[in-house]
């Protein structure tokens, strides 16, 4: 096992404009770290790099103790599993995860000791006289598990590796990964585009756009303190509500108001919010409720029309037309408004986030303020300075 230290690292093709911009990052011994983000935002380079796949153009990249930039992949002891499977075809399972251990001239009686012992935790026992071509899509992915764990390397690395299964066969993966990872405590650096699986394996997330770093926290800091409009709008199943609406400062007294609803916002969460700013209110749909008779202390209210409901099983996701603007509502099924009726709703101002338009940053501070959050700098300039923590 090992710590994984990024300082500075970048990464261009051919002089041209950066991937990853200078970038600084820490992965402690024994962690799980999922570098999320979508497409194209440098979570796969930045894997690549570490395998030693891809080139280091700038800054330092340390495995233990040893800075790696110039090391061979074959010498960085770290196990990389593919979102292809790359099992050789005319192999067995037995064949093919001893195949690493045959080229370093392991003795055969060790061998088969260590490949029936990963068998035995992958579940592939009765699989090891089988041929790639008889296995389905998740044996085949634990069978290419098996055969990078076999090498007890310092560092697993998996790049989407279950993006091609169906959704059953990915909750079973995900959750032999996570036993894995809880067994054998080997730092692991996890590469994908599913937030459910970042959220469900990760001890923390790293969150990537544009080739850097747009917030770095363990699963419920990037939940419930998005830091970043894109933040807030990447996390979540269903996605964030946002409503634009304007800050007024009346006096001491703080308000917002949004397509026509004037709502008072009270406490040191909203200090840094002045008269006339243009905000983006984000509220997610499971902390919108269908309003009691009577007003809660604490909570807002918001009026819609009810534009379609899907039955999810015991919960159903309502859409309503809030003045022009599409929200959404995760309510329990039991609890179902009329097609077409205008419904009252009400939130807490706890769960209530606003970011300012222009930064596209956080401008409500967070409810516990002990929780640290790492994040980049604004506006991702290509300085890549990844900014504070906030405390």
């Amino acid at each position: 096992m090992a710590k994984i230290v990024c300082r500075g690292l970048t990464k261009r093709y051919d002089g041209g404009p950066p991937v990853l911009h200078p970038l600084d990052m820490d992965i402690d011994d024994g962690e799980f770290v999922v570098l999320l983000g979508p497409s194209g935002c440098g979570k796969s380079t930045m894997l690549r790099m570490i395998a030693g796949l891809e080139s280091i153009t700038g800054g330092d990249l340390a495995i233990g103790d040893v800075i790696v930039n110039n090391l061979p992949a074959r010498e960085r002891n770290v196990a990389m599993v593919f979102q292809n499977y790359a099992l050789y075809p005319h192999m067995t399972v037995y064949d093919n995860v001893a195949f690493g251990l045959r080229r370093l001239k392991v003795p055969a009686a060790e061998i088969d000791r260590r490949v029936r012992e990963v068998a035995a935790m992958l579940n592939l026992d009765a699989l090891l006289d089988r041929k790639p071509r008889s296995m389905s899509g998740g044996q085949q992915q634990r069978a290419a598990i098996a055969r990078a764990m076999i090498k007890t390397p310092q560092v697993f690395l998996f790049d989407e590796p279950l993006s091609n299964l169906d959704a059953k066969l990915r909750a079973q993966l995900r959750g032999d990964i996570k036993r894995l990872h809880q067994r054998l405590k080997t730092t692991t650096v996890y590469v994908t585009h599913d937030q459910l699986e970042a959220m469900t394996l990760a001890d923390r997330v790293i969150l990537m756009r544009g080739g850097q770093i747009e917030q770095a926290g363990t699963p419920s800091d990037l939940y419930h303190f998005p830091q970043t409009l894109f933040a807030a709008g990447f996390i979540g199943t269903p996605a964030m509500n946002f409503i634009d609406a304007v800050v007024q400062r009346v006096g001491d007294a703080c308000f917002v108001e949004a397509q026509g609803q004037r709502w008072p916002l009270a406490g040191p969460r909203f200090a840094a919010l002045h008269h006339g700013q243009a905000v983006k209110l984000a509220i997610r749909p499971n902390y919108l409720k269908v309003a009691s008779a009577a007003e809660e202390p604490g909570t807002l209210r918001l009026q819609g029309k009810v534009e379609l409901i899907e039955l999810l099983g015991a919960e159903a996701l309502v859409t309503l037309d809030f003045s022009g603007e599409r929200l959404a509502a995760l309510v329990p099924a039991g609890d179902l408004p009329e097609l077409d009726n205008v419904v009252t709703f009400q939130f807490k101002v706890a769960d209530l986030h606003i970011f300012d338009v222009q930064t596209e940053r956080n401008v409500s501070f967070p409810v516990h303020q002990n929780t640290r959050i790492t994040f980049a700098s604004p506006a991702h300039q290509e300085t890549g300075v990844q900014g504070a923590a906030l405390h």
